[in-house]
């Protein structure tokens, strides 16, 4: 069993450097805390950056020596990458675009090309200690490239990511500039994480719309590869926080609360400034409740702590502003000498003051304008030794999909927020301990350990499904195999699909011409007079011979419709009328024009409606749609409904490409016969060709194939490792006398 390598910006240690000595004190965050318990494990391990900048290579040394003895491994940055990387690129692009702010951000292109550059920072430090058998852990947006940066170096890693922030709707993500490389580099990963389903779909969506991925479920099939994508909402570490409600210093502060705040109920908010934290609503819903309300006036305070964030930064040097001006706007109001409506602190409280306030509040406020989970929420459900008190949380906190018995408002709108108000201080005793209560319960189950061992487990179960190694796979031995079939055949037979089999398969049906690379490897082929290579193909007759007119190659379009043998005309195998085609076209006609970018194509003997370049979502409830209604109409006609990869088809029944192969079969004896396809339509000629040749099948979906390639390029490497006719004709005649035909697959007793 392999370690675990987990890499985050930074590193769940504070590394600090007076006197000339350094000192390591450990994070309270709650990464550090979650994952503290995985990382000490036998020999894993944890990148980061370690939080201060040195250029000084011995100062590096001596602190990678003494993180590396707490299993940490430090990626030095610079000054100029943290102000663009971090500062830049993460906070001031990705952060207020995944939280729905994306007016406040600056897409600066120097951003991006210090993301990009860290990023492969971080790979650097992740191939140098990565080893066969580990398990890579990867967190958050400041690394969102990474996943592919080490899938690009290391083909089978088991790779997981974990995003701590929302994940936006496509209609926001496509605003960013970079957006495809974004996907790509988590697409790099086997198992995405996230708080919540929404946030999970979000990415779903985002990968069928920009990068036209299929998407099934929780599950994107990323060319050879099967990426999960799934929620693990994230706990806190429930034990501590029940530790702190007994402690003598926080047992101490409580009781100053309670000679500061006699008689007055208190409303606690704790935030980090932030424009997302809807800190400026809540003050404004605070407002309208003492005006609408006086008989709450001087039994109520708002008890409201900011911890300082990234103040120097120009939109929250506003904020802070802004806040200053409307809780000191309030106070000045309705303040009296024994009684101030907000006590405002922009500071940070040690967790001591922290658990006192959670536990004399009566009601605590988390009211985000969006976040990934918020865990401010389940630190005060955890510190509540009586069970009671009441949490208003905003239905745009992840957490709101946990702890569905707090008070969910709108964050956006003020006046609900109010009223909630009003609502939890006015709530029974009785009331709030059945909330409290269940929402303890789940605290305590659900908390940061079972977060990180669920997502642990999760990979383990992913290893052999994501990474797809079927037992049929085209591997070192079975294209040996193959190789070894074809050199000692006096007489062979290669059928080749083309899209998606010879070529990628793009969304612009018109963007698949074959390139050089391909056709010197069909020529090398037919260069072979003992080979006969045949494209079979669903594309039309008249644009296979515009590509393979010139080579002395067979031809099968529309699935067999029509053949041309090597030197001769075009022949229609297909006799019957085709008046069908009038009754079905308008019908096509009319859903391509319901789906923007879908369009119809009409063959000789078939139709086929094309929804590639059309909005996926709209594409496939349309795609259904039309598979109804034209099986509907054809039912008693002699035809066939061929759905394939963004297609439908409707041809003659009698036609299709396995019939196609079986003529070519009973044409002649072949001694080897290769069947090459990606698509359901190729499945007809594997069930054709299976009893007497090999069939390979690109991708790893349910064939009748008995082998599978990852890509179209692996195709093209089998066929390209088949030995020419030079290579052959120097040493044939002795591999026949080593193995004489026609039992190829023995060996012969000489």
């Amino acid at each position: 069993m392999g370690k675990c390598i987990i890499i985050s910006n930074r590193l769940p240690v504070k590394v600090s450097r007076a006197d000339g000595k350094y000192s390591f004190q450990p994070s309270e965050g709650g990464l550090a805390t979650g994952l503290g318990s995985v990382y000490k494990k036998q020999n894993n391990i944890w990148i980061g950056w370690p939080g201060l900048f040195t250029d000084d290579l011995q100062q590096k040394k001596q602190i990678s020596q003494a993180l590396l003895e707490q299993q940490l491994f430090p990626v030095f940055l610079t000054a100029e990458e943290i102000n663009q990387y971090y500062e830049g690129f993460s906070n001031e692009i990705l952060w207020p675009v995944f939280h729905y702010m994306s007016t406040y951000a600056r897409y600066e292109n120097s951003y991006w090309e210090y993301y990009v550059s860290v990023n492969k920072k971080f790979a650097d430090a992740v191939l140098n200690i990565y080893q066969p058998g580990d398990t890579i852990w990867i967190h958050d947006y400041h690394l969102l490239l990474l996943p592919q940066l080490i899938r690009q170096s290391k083909q089978d890693a088991v790779i997981g990511f974990f995003q701590h922030i929302p994940f936006p709707s496509f209609e926001l993500f496509r605003l960013l500039p970079w957006r495809k490389e974004l996907l790509e580099g988590l697409l790099g990963a086997d198992l995405i994480g996230f708080h919540t389903y929404d946030d999970a779909r979000h990415f779903l969506g985002a990968a069928s719309h920009i990068l036209s991925l299929n998407t099934s479920l929780n599950t994107v099939m990323i060319e050879d590869r099967k990426v999960a994508v799934e929620a693990f909402p994230m706990g806190i570490d429930d034990k501590k926080f029940t530790m702190l409600i007994n402690d003598r210093e926080v047992q101490k502060n409580i009781q100053h609360l309670k000679s500061t705040f006699s008689g007055v109920e208190m409303i606690l908010t704790i935030d980090r400034l932030d424009y997302s934290k809807g800190i400026l609503q809540r003050l404004q819903a605070f407002d309208l409740l003492l005006e609408h309300r006086p008989d709450w006036r001087e039994k109520v305070s708002l008890y409201m702590i900011v911890v300082p964030s990234r103040d120097t930064v120009p939109m929250y040097r506003d904020l802070r502003n802004e806040i200053d001006k409307l809780s000191g706007n309030i106070n000045a109001r309705y303040r009296t000498n024994t009684w101030h409506p907000i006590n405002y602190f922009y500071r940070s409280f040690p967790v001591e003051m922290l658990s006192a306030l959670y536990q004399f509040a009566n009601v605590c406020l988390v009211t985000p304008m969006r976040d990934g989970m918020n865990l401010v929420c389940k630190e005060f459900i955890a510190s509540r030794p009586q069970s009671d008190g009441v949490l208003i949380l905003s239905e745009m906190a992840g957490a709101a999909k946990e702890l569905t018995d707090a008070i969910i408002v709108n964050p956006n709108n003020i006046a609900e927020l109010s009223q909630a108000m009003i609502k939890a201080l006015s709530m029974p005793e009785e009331d709030q301990k059945r909330s409290m209560q269940r929402m303890q319960e789940l605290v305590r189950k659900y908390n940061v350990q079972h977060w990180a061992s669920s997502f642990m487990q999760r990979m383990e179960d992913l290893e052999p499904a994501t990474v797809v190694t079927p037992a049929n796979q085209v591997s070192f031995l079975s294209s040996q195999y193959i190789r070894n079939r074809y050199v000692r055949a006096k007489k062979r037979l290669i059928m080749l699909d083309y899209d998606g089999t010879l070529v990628s398969f793009t969304t612009d049906i018109n963007a698949a011409s074959p390139d050089d690379a391909l056709l010197e490897i069909l020529q090398d082929l037919v260069d072979d007079d003992r080979n006969k290579v045949v494209i079979i193909s669903g594309r039309p007759h008249t644009i296979l011979e515009k590509w393979f007119g010139h080579m002395h190659i067979d031809m099968v379009a529309e699935h067999g419709v029509w053949v041309k043998k090597a030197g001769k005309n075009w022949e229609s195998s297909l006799k019957e009328s085709n008046t069908w085609k009038k009754q079905l076209l308008p019908i096509l006609q009319v859903y391509s024009d319901r789906a923007p970018g879908a369009f119809t194509e009409e063959k000789s003997q078939s139709l086929a409606w094309h929804y590639r370049g059309a909005d996926p979502a709209t594409a496939e409830v349309k795609a259904n749609e039309l598979m109804r209604n034209i099986r509907y109409l054809i039912a008693d006609q002699p035809l066939h409904i061929l759905q394939g990869s963004k297609v439908i088809e409707i041809k003659n029944s009698g036609i299709n490409k396995g019939k196609a192969a079986l003529a070519y079969i009973n044409d002649a004896t072949y001694h080897f016969i290769l069947a090459i396809g990606d698509d359901v339509t190729d499945e007809d000629m594997f069930m054709a060709v299976k009893a007497h040749g090999i069939t390979v099948k690109i991708g790893n979906r349910k064939t009748e194939a008995a082998y599978n390639c990852n890509s179209y390029k692996e195709a093209r490497q089998l066929l390209h490792s088949l030995p020419s006719r030079h290579l052959l004709s120097k040493w044939l005649d002795k591999l026949i006398h080593i193995v004489p035909y026609p039992e190829f697959g023995r060996e012969s007793k000489k």
